[in-house]
């Protein structure tokens, strides 16, 4: 029998229909549900082109048991982060605070009325890499949720907390965008810039379309031979890399290392860096 899901029209989604889990989309049916039955929801974030959220899918999602715990226990929310920005962002921030990093499948459980006090990314199927299998995870949750619900709120009240401590100050008065502050962006950039292999950071290594696109702006109006160098040896060193398809044209979405050779699994064509490249 199809989920919740049959009736959407995400692609992304509608991969999950047939599911042994009962999933729901983002509505106010599904956070209904959660009140009245008193459930934590388990809300599970991802895109159609994302590898490891259809590893997580094939390993737990479309397995039986794991399934029935997920239906007993959680109300199970499935969110297609291409339709949902607004959502994959504010929850995406809850995951980094909780555990440094975040990725997709993004994997956060929720009090039932929306807000996060655990979260991930993938859990394998069995203990791995460092980390516990999923059911290991929701059994852990299912079992705080009955006997710990005073550290569950905590850790909701702590992580609401920080969330609201790390955004954006507002003021009554737009916070204007002064020259100043372009100049301080570009210092910043310039300071994590890899002048070796180019691009920003260390492995993982993503493409940054839109630092590029600032760097070309700036470029424009100032001609300063360093942005240039930025520009120039960032797009350089992917094109001639593994993460570019020298047959098929395209990116794959990042490089698993630094120096941009071994790419990543999901195959992203980005029409900035190509017609930069033309």
């Amino acid at each position: 029998m199809r989920n919740q899901l049959a009736s959407e029209t995400s692609p992304y989604l509608l991969q999950h229909a047939d599911n042994p889990v009962d999933w729901y989309a983002w509505n106010q049916a599904a956070l209904e549900k959660a009140r009245a039955e008193n459930k934590p929801i388990f809300l599970s974030i991802g895109y159609a082109a994302c590898h490891w959220c259809h590893v997580m899918a094939h390993e737990s999602f479309e397995d039986e048991a794991t399934a029935r715990f997920m239906n007993e226990h959680f109300v199970n929310i499935k969110v297609d982060r291409e339709e949902r920005p607004d959502l994959d962002s504010i929850y995406m921030n809850a995951v980094v605070a909780m555990t440094g990093q975040g990725g997709w499948p993004m994997s956060v459980f929720l009090t039932p009325d929306g807000k996060p006090f655990y979260g991930g990314t993938y859990f394998p199927k069995t203990p791995r890499y460092g980390m516990p299998s999923f059911m290991q995870v929701l059994q852990g949750i299912a079992n705080a949720w009955k006997t710990q619900r005073a550290d569950i709120e905590h850790n909701r009240a702590e992580m609401q907390k920080a969330l609201s401590e790390s955004g954006v100050p507002r003021t009554e008065q737009d916070i204007p965008l002064t020259t100043r502050t372009l100049e301080l962006a570009l210092n910043n950039i310039a300071r994590a810039f890899d002048n070796e292999n180019g691009g920003w950071g260390g492995a993982p290594k993503f493409p940054q379309p839109m630092t590029l696109e600032f760097l070309i702006r700036v470029y424009t109006q100032t001609r300063d031979e360093l942005i240039l160098k930025m520009i120039t040896l960032s797009l350089d060193k992917m094109a001639r890399g593994g993460m570019y398809d020298q047959l098929g044209g395209g990116f794959h979405r990042y490089a698993t290392d630094d120096i941009w050779l071994v790419p990543h699994f999901e195959k992203c064509v980005n029409q900035i860096h190509l017609a930069l490249l033309e």
